[in-house]
C-alpha cells in the first residue's frame, strides 16, 4: 500500500467493471504450475480447491486480493506424482494444509494490472509480483456478472524451503527451482 507521502495514481477501472467484493468461481477458475523436469519436459499441474476475493475499489489502486489454496488437491496427471507432492519431501500438507495470498499494492502498468502480495506456502512467505491481465466483463445467461482475468508470475521454489530434488548422472537435477503459476479466474459479485 502507498504511504500518504506518496502520490497514488488515480487509475479508472476497465470499462464495465463496478467496485465491490467479487469472489472467484471455482467451476470457472483454474491455478495452475508449470516445473522443468530433468531439464528437458514441463510438468504441468493444478490444484482442485482454491479460493479468492477481490475488493475492486472506486480505482485500481484502491484494490484488494486475498486468496487461498489448498495443496493437498494438487493434481498433475499422475498419481504417484501427486501422492509426492504432497508428502513432507515437498508439499507436507499434513503440516500446511493451506497456502495464502495477500496483496499490499495494485497498480496499473500500461494496459497490465501488477499485483504485489505476500504469498505464503510451506510456511514460508515471500513478496511476489503478479503480472496480471484484465480478459473482460459480462453477464452469463443468469443475469449474473462474470469478470475475467488472468495473471502470472515465477518463484523459487528454493525461497519457499521446497528443496528435495536428485542429481542427474547426466548433470543437472530432477526438478528444476523455478516453478511458473498461471492463474485463470473468473469473478463473480459476492450475493
Amino acid at each position: 500500500m502507498t504511504t500518504s507521502q506518496e502520490a497514488t495514481p488515480n487509475t479508472p477501472l476497465p470499462q464495465g467493471v463496478t467496485a465491490g467484493e467479487w469472489i472467484a468461481d471455482a467451476a470457472h477458475t483454474e491455478v495452475g504450475f508449470s516445473v522443468r523436469h530433468m531439464g528437458v519436459s514441463r510438468v504441468r499441474g493444478t490444484f482442485e480447491e482454491s479460493s479468492a476475493n477481490v475488493n475492486i475499489g472506486a480505482t485500481i489502486e484502491e484494490s484488494t486480493v486475498s486468496a487461498e489454496i489448498n495443496p493437498a488437491s494438487v493434481h498433475t496427471r499422475n498419481e504417484d506424482r501427486d501422492n509426492h507432492l504432497r508428502s513432507a519431501d515437498f508439499f507436507d500438507v499434513e503440516k500446511f494444509p493451506k497456502w495464502n495470498f495477500e496483496s499490499t499494492a495494485v497498480r496499473a502498468d500500461g494496459d497490465e494490472i501488477e499485483i504485489d502480495g505476500d504469498l505464503t506456502l510451506h510456511g514460508v512467505t515471500r513478496p511476489v509480483t503478479l503480472s496480471a491481465e484484465f480478459i473482460g466483463v459480462t453477464v452469463n445467461p443468469y443475469g449474473t456478472s462474470a469478470l475475467g482475468l488472468s495473471a502470472t508470475t515465477e518463484i523459487s521454489r528454493k525461497e519457499f524451503g521446497l528443496t528435495w530434488n536428485v542429481a542427474l548422472e547426466a548433470g543437472g537435477m530432477m526438478v528444476s527451482d523455478k516453478v511458473k503459476i498461471e492463474l485463470d479466474v473468473q469473478l463473480n459479485p459476492k450475493a
